[in-house]
């Protein structure tokens, strides 16, 4: 049960911490100070305790004094020369390399603050070697299995390389990320994705490099051993992988990519849609949902 406790000498009563109340559990008390009112909506965002500009709230005994102050640095310009990488160092990162990563997720937004995401880090290059003859040994035997064969289509382009042992998935990269989420969580495809999305900008503050790997998640969710493997515990979906690692690149500069269509909202403006116009909007909305 979440709790919250109030220093009232502190407290100025300026209500911010009710006003940003996502889930509407506070309330003024009869002596305008905040108060828990219904501890069963709420979400554990912790909101309360950092809106206030005097430290007077404390969640769950936490103080807030431990707390760290925000601070923005130059965010854009590291997004801007964010690179997939997919030639890595062949060295592993020391555990306080991977540990600083560690400390970083559990500030990682989830809908409904369900914090039950499972991350499955692969930390030893051995355990990726072994990943690497398995994945490869079995998309040998698929793709030469007439029967079985469509089920791996998207690796048909690559065939001769697996014959050849070359790791066409995990590109040499010590290390893999795998996020997983529960199945009844409310945003259980979204989660993971925002994730890693945090984690990537993050390994690249740090000098690491990253790349999504949609064909790692694909031959994790094809082959269930991999997901004994990697711990992901039952009840949940393996929803994405991210390649980590060292680069044995370095690029000189931030690329010039073409802009995305951007509609400037500005007014509302009446159109007429005919029904035909209006069923295949709906259906397109859900297409790939």
């Amino acid at each position: 049960m979440n709790t919250v406790t109030v220093d009232k000498e502190k407290c100025v009563q300026c209500g911010l911490c009710v006003r940003d109340c996502v889930s509407h559990c506070l309330e003024m008390n009869k002596n305008d100070y905040p108060y828990m009112k219904d501890e069963n909506r709420c979400l554990g965002c912790q909101h309360c305790m950092s809106i206030c500009p005097q430290g007077a709230i404390s969640f769950n005994n936490k103080n807030p004094e431990d707390s760290e102050k925000p601070s923005f640095k130059n965010v854009l310009s590291l997004i801007k020369s964010r690179r997939s990488i997919r030639l890595y160092k062949d060295e592993e990162l020391t555990e306080e390399e991977l540990q600083a990563i560690k400390d970083m997720l559990p500030y990682i937004p989830t809908g409904c603050n369900s914090h039950k995401l499972h991350f499955s880090i692969v930390e030893k290059q051995s355990v990726m070697k072994e990943l690497k003859e398995k994945v490869n040994n079995k998309l040998i035997k698929l793709l030469n299995n007439k029967v079985l064969s469509p089920i791996v289509k998207h690796f048909e382009t690559y065939k001769e390389s697996f014959n050849k042992g070359e790791d066409i998935i995990f590109r040499g990269a010590p290390h893999m990320i795998v996020v997983s989420s529960p199945i009844s969580a409310p945003c259980a495809p979204q989660d993971p994705v925002i994730a890693l999305s945090y984690i990537e900008l993050y390994a690249q503050s740090l000098g690491y490099g990253t790349c999504w790997c949609g064909y790692a998640e694909l031959c994790i969710k094809l082959m269930p051993e991999l997901c004994d493997i990697l711990e992901i515990p039952k009840g949940y979906t393996p929803i994405y992988a991210m390649l980590l690692g060292k680069p044995a690149v370095k690029y000189s500069r931030i690329p010039q990519p073409e802009p995305y269509k951007i509609s400037e909202i500005k007014d509302v403006i009446p159109k007429e849609s005919c029904l035909w116009c209006k069923t295949k909007r709906l259906f397109t909305n859900f297409l790939r949902g």
